[in-house]
């Protein structure tokens, strides 16, 4: 018995000609016939045949983008219009093919059902079950002839609802809730249809063509290949679940054209119900955006349909893409990774449903992004710009020049199943999951030209440089970076007309001012423009924040012989230096953090072991290496905290404290301490920074109220940022006497 879901005559008539030509006499029943019931019951055991028609895509034209009217009528690969199918087919019989899904005998597909809806069940389930496993067989068959890209999942809320286990669960939460079955499986299959996206192949280009102006034309993308081509095979048995860092609104387009070009099926995309405005809302659905609801942690029937959709999703090795930071950078580095829908993934691959979950750290990174004004804004205390039409119209204004290159690189896949393995239970498994993933990210993230740039910069403050000058501050932390084998894209900058091409680039997008009036060109960072400068330098950050502990652990030797082994010595202090910046970067274990310690200072000096316990060779190392790094890297980290650690010591120890009150006071007095050159840069009044350092006051326990406990405690906490701050101030100045020496040769 063949089985086709045809639309049209025209796809009828060419599914029986197939049907008569392979397999003669066999009936053709459309799937959704109300005779199909009756036909399965008293076939005895036939073979049941997918057929469909699938419309091959005309041959495209290289480097021609589609368009829109060539969508709507003959370039979607689902087909031309229906009602031109028989035109259609006539001028083009070609692309009008009939694909054959993996048969099976209706005896196989009988055992199947009864496994999965946990009963017999009756001729019309029946009948829906072998539609379904029709449909899906057929889905199958037509991505071998049009490609991966293609793949989308069919009858999603008919196949969770169905499961037995599904139902199972539905009857324990409707007793739970004191509701009925009948009740909560119609509230559960009304949040699947929420949840469900409907793709169509139309709407996926459609989608892609329509929003392409807010990307293609502002950036080349920029892909590593390879690591794609490891991806395609672990894809063959798992599900992949993308999670890249989020610099910008167009991450998911950038991603979403990756995908296409090299014939992957589209990611399931999971976002905030906020992007769900106006047509794009209901684009999106059609092209695989599946928009959650910002807060549902009360409604159990919604996390219910969450875990089932998610559940289902890879199972079938559906691959998933979300942004674990739960919101765009406002600094250029990562933020920490909200796990929650981690929990529905452990809980697929714990129960059996999946054999495992491959997540993919994925690094997204712009040469130069327009938005980023607006959220260095928002760190100083704007308001953020609600999302809608009007913001989409002026957002893809501003996109129409070319800000470079966007690079996309993919870290090593994480095994979710290896992962909880290996840590075993308790409530921070989740948390060294996510970690692994935040540090995948970090690792496949390259050092861009840009960030290096303003790195060096930013630590020079208000002296402008000529390009010559620029290129003597840039040479030792190039040559670092080389040795470190972290240089990625960055070797340009010893050429000088890629680090002209670079300040030019920097200059045009107002984050550099140029002076060009006198004997040379000199470059200095807008002193307004300095949270812009701070997002891109904060892109490198992660590759150098361990040389930068190195250094001020150097100089606590350097300083003052420690009792006892000054190794030793030295790493207790880099770990009370870890622990002040653990809400602002990634940190490994105490055992990698002690080897990337001991990696640095191999760099420094391969001799480090003999050296370090005297000080003034200690002093000395630290004055070899040509450039310093921890005063560019973290002051202005510190000095956030410093700014938060004194409002709590000032305050009274009873007085409640209201976040958003107190970050808004620390924004209002650190633009004073900042004014009065008492903070080092306007980069550190950031709401942002000023919220990570209360997370780590509330994590030291002295934020809740409090008797004089809670003073003393504050005021050691604030001492310790001083110490630790008087040696970045100090690591800048013997910066600053080193850069001399190398202005003056240049």
């Amino acid at each position: 018995m063949v089985l086709t879901d045809a639309r049209t005559d025209a796809e009828r008539d060419r599914v029986a000609a197939w049907a008569r030509e392979t397999h003669p006499g066999a009936p053709v029943v459309h799937q959704a016939s109300p005779t199909l019931p009756r036909l399965l019951r008293e076939a005895g055991d036939p073979l049941l045949v997918p057929a469909r028609v699938t419309w091959m895509p005309p041959e495209p034209v290289p480097g021609a983008r589609p368009r829109i009217g060539e969508l709507l009528l003959l370039a979607d690969p689902g087909g031309p219009l229906r009602r031109l199918h028989g035109i259609a087919a006539r001028r083009n019989p070609d692309r009008a093919r009939v694909v054959a899904g993996e048969p099976a005998h209706l005896r196989d597909l009988q055992r199947r059902f009864r496994a999965e809806a946990g009963r017999a069940g009756s001729d019309d389930e029946l009948a829906a079950f072998v539609a379904r496993q029709a449909t899906l067989a057929a889905e199958r068959a037509e991505r071998a002839v049009i490609g991966d890209r293609y793949k989308v999942p069919r009858l999603v809320a008919e196949q969770i609802t169905a499961s037995g286990v599904v139902r199972e669960r539905v009857t324990a939460l409707a007793h739970e809730l004191e509701r009925s079955p009948e009740s909560v499986m119609e509230e559960l299959t009304g949040c699947l249809a929420e949840l469900a996206t409907v793709q169509s192949r139309l709407g996926e280009q459609l989608y892609r063509v329509l929003l392409s102006p807010m990307h293609s034309r502002a950036w080349t993308v920029d892909v590593d290949v390879d690591s794609l081509e490891r991806l395609r095979e672990a894809n063959r048995g798992a599900a992949l679940v993308f999670l890249p860092s989020h610099r910008s609104y167009v991450d998911p387009l950038v991603l979403n054209q990756v995908m296409h070009d090299h014939d992957f099926p589209r990611n399931h995309l999971l976002g905030g119900d906020n992007m769900s405005f106006g047509p794009i809302g209901a684009l999106g659905k059609r092209a695989g955006v599946i928009f959650i609801r910002r807060s549902f942690g009360s409604d159990r029937v919604y996390k219910l349909a969450v875990r089932e959709y998610l559940g289902h999703l890879v199972a079938k090795r559906f691959n998933l893409e979300w942004y674990p930071e739960g919101g765009r950078t406002r600094t250029g580095k990562l933020r920490p990774p909200r796990l929650g829908l981690l929990h529905y993934l452990t809980a697929a691959v714990e129960e059996g449903r999946a054999p495992d979950v491959l997540l993919v750290p994925t690094s997204i990174v712009y040469d130069q992004l327009h938005e980023i004004g607006a959220t260095a804004a928002e760190q100083t205390g704007a308001q953020k710009r609600r999302e809608g039409m009007g913001w989409m119209v002026d957002y893809v204004r501003a996109q129409r020049t070319n800000m470079g290159k966007a690079r996309v690189r993919f870290g090593e896949p994480v095994s979710l199943k290896a992962t909880l393995d290996g840590v075993g239970d308790g409530a921070a498994r989740l948390h060294k999951v996510g970690f692994a993933v935040m540090d995948g990210i970090n690792r496949a993230t390259p050092v861009t030209s840009t960030s290096l740039v303003g790195f060096a910069m930013l630590g020079v403050r208000d002296r402008a440089l000529t390009l010559r000058e620029l290129q003597a501050l840039l040479a030792p932390l190039l040559d670092h970076l080389e040795r470190a084998d972290t240089l990625r894209t960055v070797d340009e900058l010893r050429r000088p007309a890629a680090l002209r091409a670079t300040l030019d680039a920097l200059t045009e997008a107002g984050i550099v001012r140029c002076y060009d009036a006198g004997l040379e060109p000199v470059w200095k960072v807008d002193p307004d423009r300095h949270h812009e400068a701070a997002f891109y330098r904060n892109g490198a950050l992660h590759h150098l924040v361990h040389r930068a502990i190195v250094e001020l652990a150097l100089l606590a030797v350097a300083r003052e012989q420690p009792a006892g082994d000054p190794i030793q010595a030295a790493f207790e202090d880099a770990l009370a230096i870890r622990d002040l910046l653990k809400f602002e970067f990634f940190f490994p274990e105490k055992d990698q953090f002690r080897d990337n310690l001991y990696r640095e200072l191999d760099l420094i000096d391969p001799d480090w072991r003999d050296h370090v316990a005297d000080t003034e060779v200690a002093r000395a190392m630290l004055r070899r290496t040509g450039t310093l790094t921890a005063h560019r890297a973290l002051r202005s980290f510190f000095d956030a905290q410093l700014v938060v650690a004194r409002r709590l010591a000032e305050r009274e120890p009873r007085e409640p404290v209201q976040r958003d009150a107190f970050l808004q006071e620390c924004v209002r007095v650190g633009r004073q301490l900042q004014l009065q050159g008492l903070v080092h840069g306007p980069e550190s009044v950031s709401r942002e920074l000023y919220g990570a350092a209360l997370d780590l006051a509330a994590n030291r326990d002295l934020v809740d109220p409090g008797r004089e406990a809670l003073r003393r405690g504050r005021e050691a906490f604030l001492a310790e940022i001083e110490e630790v701050l008087d040696r970045v101030r100090r690591i800048g100045e013997i910066d600053d006497e080193l850069l001399q020496d190398a202005l003056a040769q240049a």
